[in-house]
């Protein structure tokens, strides 16, 4: 056998030990490395780059606008394939450390308009309309964890795991699978300082859930979109791949979804459930308008997902109810007793863009469009 053919039995990957010593090496002061984030043209995909700045920006105002090759994010034509990012939102690094920072971006073309999956640019209109109501959200992004394969991480090659049971929220070597993984990232969230509130293991084994929030207006989608950005690079990291399919596997299994738990200052108040209940009348009366909103796909993801089977509500009908998995709407027990709180979303997809999720819960609710 040939060395190359030999070679391509085995999967390209670096030994992290040779990087250790590099990564010690003193980083002059007046330098500071930013990795620019940003939205690619399929709505979910995620690039970055980095550049050097010769000071440490504070804020994403400090840092300058930069482009990119458009036609290379499925956002452009060779022909005119300049793309702007405008920094919308910082964060430090945890990989680079030190000053180093995370710089968000939201995505305009050459005739100064959003691109057409920046969805933050309406997003932050329709939130500073509502602020006075104070919308929160909290979203809890489920996703999987694949091998180099394809196929879900820690499962047997050859077959299947048992069946859901023993999965949710498991401890032990047979029933979780790449809680190292999960750690890391949970770290590298709070380090870079994502609004993270928890993680657990999900139903499905090798699926796993981080939440985010409680975040006020913007923040939901610009604290979402870095999370994912974190959870891509750790399992970068370890040599596995995280996917946000919302039905990954097919058969007796869970989909992937990001239930969006949402209040407004008059829900959270006393008197606050009749407040609730009249979002979700609002809600009731535009499901088809939400269920498009809630994938990138305009709900042919979800059709996979929201099947009234697995914990899901039919993507066909609309229904809500007190402590109820199974509805699209979902009032926590403590929610109903104390008479005040908050509502949970079942409907989005993992793959949801939050900035679109939140925007049309406050359109629905608030504005009243």
């Amino acid at each position: 056998m040939s060395t190359a053919a030999a070679l391509r039995g085995f999967s390209a990957s670096t030994d992290k030990n040779v990087m250790k010593p590099y990564m010690c090496l003193d980083q002059p002061e007046d330098r500071v490395m930013c990795e620019y984030i940003w939205i690619d043209g399929t709505g979910e995909g995620i690039r970055s780059k980095c550049r050097t700045l010769d000071y440490d920006p504070k804020k994403p105002e400090d840092c300058p606008i930069w482009n990119y090759d458009g036609s290379s994010t499925y956002q452009a034509e060779g022909s005119n394939s300049d793309m702007y990012l405008h920094p919308c939102a910082i964060f430090k690094d945890p990989f680079r450390k030190g000053n180093n920072k995370l710089v968000l971006c939201e995505v305009y073309k050459y005739n100064k308009m959003p691109a057409e999956t920046n969805k933050r640019a309406s997003c932050v209109k329709l939130m500073t309309e509502a602020k006075d109501s104070h919308p929160w959200f909290g979203i809890e992004q489920e996703y999987t964890l694949l091998d180099f394969d394809g196929y879900p991480f820690g499962w047997p090659k050859n077959g299947y795991p048992g069946p859901q049971g023993p999965y949710y929220c498991g401890v032990g070597a047979n029933k979780v699978y790449g809680r190292d993984i999960v750690e890391a990232h949970y770290r590298a969230c709070l380090y870079a300082g994502v609004k993270i509130a928890g993680c657990n293991a999900e139903v499905m084994p090798g699926q796993w859930e981080f939440q985010v929030g409680p975040c006020e207006g913007i923040d939901m989608g610009d604290h979402l979109w870095i999370g994912r950005y974190l959870l891509h690079r750790v399992a970068e990291d370890f040599g596995v791949n995280a996917t946000l399919d919302p039905k990954p596997m097919e058969g007796d299994w869970n989909g992937a979804g990001a239930h969006c738990n949402y209040s407004t200052l008059a829900m959270r108040q006393e008197g606050g459930i009749k407040h609730i209940e009249s979002a979700i009348e609002k809600l009731s009366k535009k499901h088809v308008r939400h269920i498009r909103a809630y994938d990138p796909k305009e709900g042919k993801d979800n059709e996979r997902r929201l099947t009234g089977l697995h914990e899901t509500s039919s993507i066909h009908d609309f229904s809500a109810g007190v402590a109820n998995r199974g509805a699209s709407i979902r009032i926590p027990r403590q929610v109903a007793e104390d008479g005040q709180g908050y509502l949970e979303d079942r409907r989005p997809s993992s793959n949801c863009d939050p900035y679109t999720v939140t925007e049309v819960l406050v359109e629905t609710t608030i504005i009243d469009k």
